[in-house]
C-alpha cells in the first residue's frame, strides 16, 4: 500500500469514529472524497500551517461543504489543527461545526449551501492572477451540487477568464440526498458539458490517486484554461456495508460498525 493509500486508509477511520461520536451524518459523502483529500494535502496544495493566512498559498475550497469530516482530519494531518481538535467535532462552541467555517485556520470560506465553492474559488483564481501571485485555487465540489445555476455561471466565467489557475474536482459519486443524480437531473454527459463550456478536463477513477496526481499536475498561472476533474467515485467507499448505499447519506455508525469498519480498513489506531 501506497503512503497516500495508507492515509486515506487512516483518514476514512478518523472520518467513521468522529461521525459516531458526534451523531453526525454525511458519513458517505466524506468517505467518497477522501482520497481526492488525501493527495491535495499530501502531495498537491503549497500551504504553511504555521501561515494559515500566507498570501502565496494554494487555495482549497471544500464546497461540498457537508463533508467537512475530510477536511477536518486532513487539516490535522497536515498540523493546522490537533488530533485533539478533532475530537471536538460537532460539539457546542467547536470550530470545527458539520459544515466548515473559515474561523478554522486553513479553511478559506464557509460551505454548506450547494453551488457557492466554484464561484468562491473563480474569485480567488482571479485575485491571484490580478496581485501577479503564483498560487493555485481547487475547488472540491459533489455531482448533486451540478443541479445548482450557479455553478454553471461560474464554469463561464473562469472559461472566458481563462482561469488557468483553477482546478475543480466534481466527486462524481453518483448519489444525492434524494436518489440517484443522473435521475433527478439529467447530469450526463457530466465531462462533455465542462468540456462544452471550454475546460480542460479529466475524466479520472477518484479512487486512483496515481489518476489523481496527474489530473492535477498542469493547473498553473501560465495555462490558459481552467481543469475540471470528474472523478468517478463510490459513496461510502473503504467500508463494504457502506459502499453505495445512499441510507449513509444520513445513517450514524454505532459502536459494532466502527469497530468492523476500521477492521476492514486495517487500522488499529488513526
Amino acid at each position: 500500500m501506497s503512503d497516500s493509500a495508507r492515509l486515506a486508509a487512516q483518514f476514512r477511520a478518523r472520518v467513521v469514529a468522529m461521525s459516531h461520536r458526534a451523531r453526525a451524518a454525511h458519513l458517505a459523502s466524506a468517505l467518497s472524497c477522501i482520497d481526492i483529500v488525501a493527495v491535495l494535502y499530501e502531495s498537491v496544495l503549497n500551504v504553511d500551517p504555521r501561515q494559515p493566512r500566507w498570501a502565496d498559498r494554494d487555495r482549497f475550497v471544500l464546497s461540498k461543504g457537508h463533508a467537512a469530516a475530510a477536511l477536518y482530519v486532513a487539516l490535522a494531518h497536515r498540523g493546522f489543527i490537533t488530533r485533539a481538535d478533532l475530537d471536538t467535532y460537532g460539539e457546542a462552541g467547536s470550530l470545527l461545526e458539520e459544515h466548515p467555517s473559515p474561523k478554522l485556520p486553513g479553511v478559506e470560506a464557509a460551505t454548506g449551501s450547494l453551488g457557492h465553492g466554484l464561484p468562491i474559488g473563480c474569485g480567488f483564481a482571479l485575485a491571484g492572477r490580478i496581485q501577479r501571485r503564483a498560487y493555485r485555487t481547487f475547488v472540491l465540489m459533489s455531482d448533486g451540487e451540478c443541479n445548482e445555476g450557479s455553478v454553471w455561471e461560474a464554469s463561464l466565467f473562469a472559461a472566458a477568464n481563462r482561469l488557468g489557475n483553477l482546478c475543480a474536482f466534481v466527486d462524481f459519486n453518483k448519489w444525492q440526498a434524494t436518489g440517484r443524480s443522473r435521475e433527478v437531473l439529467a447530469l450526463d454527459p457530466l465531462a462533455d458539458k465542462f468540456r462544452s463550456f471550454g475546460w480542460n478536463v479529466h475524466e479520472i477513477d477518484g479512487h486512483d490517486h496515481e489518476q489523481i496526481r496527474r489530473a492535477v499536475a498542469g493547473v498553473s498561472a501560465a495555462e490558459a484554461r481552467p481543469t475540471m476533474v470528474v472523478a468517478h467515485t463510490v459513496k461510502g467507499r473503504g467500508v463494504s456495508f457502506m459502499e453505495d448505499d445512499n441510507n449513509w447519506h444520513y445513517r450514524i455508525p454505532t459502536a459494532d460498525e466502527v469497530a468492523r469498519a476500521w477492521a476492514e480498513l486495517g487500522v488499529e489506531a488513526a
